[in-house]
């Protein structure tokens, strides 16, 4: 098969079509021939090698394909629902970057009706991170207030319109105004443009002081101290990345006086049961918000998969809104 490869970790260039072996899927996983596959941060940080490949996972990047069952686990995949000819998306450990991905029938969710597979492979990395923080972890409920920074990351476009679709008032940052005007089209109730507007400020100001219940972080670093400072009483911050350190200062009274949780959670090194148990709340809840239309995929660009490289280029510059996408 064809495939993207690191050939050694640096800028965008090192990724290179190769070819490699056909995998096989093994007990409990399923084959599937990859027509799209998503761009992430994490393959990114992948290629920089800064984010190491869990044991046993291709070292191909690659975490979200959309495609056909061409052949697995045939009890596994009778449990599930599905059988050879099905169109899924899929989470994966890596390996999405190629012609052919094996992926855990239990991280596979049928493509929902009307949607391409292009839009489909956009889907399940986002969705799965945003479920399993935003709701799972920080337990955002209807009528409370979320703070998203970066609505307009692959992340934020999801988070916002799966928190809208829940019932909540979201507050999206982003870096320049058209941008919030982004976020403002996908449903958020508020945009701050955070490079001219400090966003400790006008949450306090939007919230009348009140605060928000969960902010879904992607910076860490200097934002932490600002954060804590945005929260309601039993408020929670959730980190799903460290773009701007890791290290924070925290003013631990304050947490200990408004009741504050911090927390956060990476996805990639996870079990298979921990992401089955995301894919079977996703279908359950949000594939009916994509099949009413509350919910949507955001593609900004489609790639052939041998521009991968142009691809991670762009998703660098930080000018996207939305999902980027590499096809064969």
């Amino acid at each position: 098969m064809k495939a993207i490869a690191i050939t050694g970790f640096g800028k965008p260039e090192v990724l290179c079509q190769a070819e490699r072996p056909d995998p096989v899927a093994g007990a409990g996983e399923v084959l599937i021939r990859v027509a799209a596959a998503g761009v992430n941060r994490p393959d990114v940080l992948q290629r920089k090698g800064h984010y190491p490949v869990p044991p046993g996972a291709s070292d191909l990047p690659g975490l979200e394909v959309a495609g056909v069952i061409a052949s697995g686990d045939a009890a596994a995949m009778a449990g599930a629902g599905f059988k050879i000819g099905d169109r899924v998306c899929a989470l994966v450990a890596g390996g999405g970057y190629a012609q052919l991905c094996v992926a855990p029938v239990g991280q596979c969710l049928p493509v929902p009706s009307g949607l391409s597979d292009i839009e489909a492979a956009s889907l399940p990395e986002t969705f799965f991170t945003v479920w399993s923080n935003v709701f799972d972890r920080a337990r955002l409920e209807a009528g409370q207030t979320l703070l998203i920074q970066g609505g307009t990351s692959g992340i934020g476009v999801t988070a916002i319109q799966m928190a809208k679709a829940a019932g909540a008032t979201v507050i999206a940052t982003a870096g320049s105004d058209d941008k919030c005007a982004a976020c403002l089209g996908l449903g958020a109730d508020h945009a701050i443009n955070y490079k001219t507007q400090d966003f400790e400020t006008e949450v306090k100001r939007i919230t009348g002081g009140q605060g928000v219940d969960v902010v879904l972080d992607m910076v860490a670093g200097a934002y932490v101290a600002r954060e804590l400072k945005c929260l309601a009483e039993d408020g929670r911050l959730v980190f799903i990345a460290v773009q701007g350190g890791v290290e924070a200062q925290i003013d631990a009274g304050l947490v200990l006086r408004r009741r504050l949780t911090i927390t956060g959670s990476t996805l990639r090194p996870r079990s298979v049961a921990f992401k089955t148990a995301i894919a079977q709340s996703l279908k359950a809840t949000v594939w009916p918000w994509i099949a009413s239309g509350r919910v949507k995929p955001v593609i900004f660009q489609v790639f052939p998969a041998e521009q991968a490289a142009q691809a991670h280029t762009l998703m660098e510059s930080n000018q996207h809104i939305g999902k980027l996408v590499l096809t064969w």
